[in-house]
């Protein structure tokens, strides 16, 4: 298995809980782990103590409630998700470096709303989100990332107005606008790294295992 370095500090959100050994490991090492209030039976199930419990506290049981009675954080608000809630619950404990993973695997709308929000994290704190095929990270203007040949590459424009050129993949593009999210998705990555060129481009790219 390749080796990979994450943040210690990890949101387990209420999606599908991991299954894969890479998000595993990654809580298993985790230094501070911060539950959605959805994954809490998740977690209890499984025998992970969470540093906090945080949401609206709409989707845990009282079993759960219970449990984690004393790192219980309740935020009521309605404007924002619960994944949400916990980054910026992270951002103002001073954290600056988080992966998320369970954040997706349930309700497709839920998928994509979580995977869509990095763009918003991204702007103020490193985020990728891990899932148990691969990764997730927002990227802004012109990036490169690290690959390994043969690696699936998928990217997804946010500002699909911008031009955006892509070197070091089987599919290389040249001021390309990607106007339909399909258009930039099924790459292969042909290096030891790749690079997305753009001015003010924001994408969501995903790497496989």
């Amino acid at each position: 298995m390749r080796k990979y370095s994450f943040s210690k500090h990890v949101i387990i959100a209420n999606g599908q809980f991991p299954t894969h050994a890479i998000p595993l490991e990654i809580i298993r090492t985790a230094q501070t782990i911060i539950c959605c209030d959805g994954a809490a039976d998740s977690l209890m199930k499984h025998g992970i103590e969470p540093t906090v419990v945080i949401g609206d506290l709409d989707s845990i049981s009282s079993k759960a409630k219970k449990q984690f009675a004393g790192k219980l954080i309740h935020i009521a608000e309605q404007e924002t998700n619960d994944q949400t809630k916990a980054v910026e619950w992270a951002i103002a404990q001073g954290l600056q470096d988080l992966v998320i993973v369970g954040a997706t695997g349930k309700r497709e709308d839920h998928t994509i709303g979580n995977i869509s929000l990095l763009a918003n994290y991204g702007t103020q704190i490193n985020v990728c989100s891990v899932t148990n095929y691969g990764i997730f990270c927002p990227v802004y203007g012109t990036t490169q990332l690290t690959s390994y040949p043969g690696q699936a590459i998928s990217i997804f424009s946010l500002t699909p107005h911008i031009p955006i050129s892509l070197f070091g993949l089987q599919y290389p593009l040249t001021n390309a606008l990607l106007k339909s999210w399909w258009i930039g998705t099924l790459n292969t990555a042909v290096s030891d790294s790749f690079t997305i060129e753009s001015e003010e481009g924001i994408c969501i790219v995903f790497r496989s295992f």
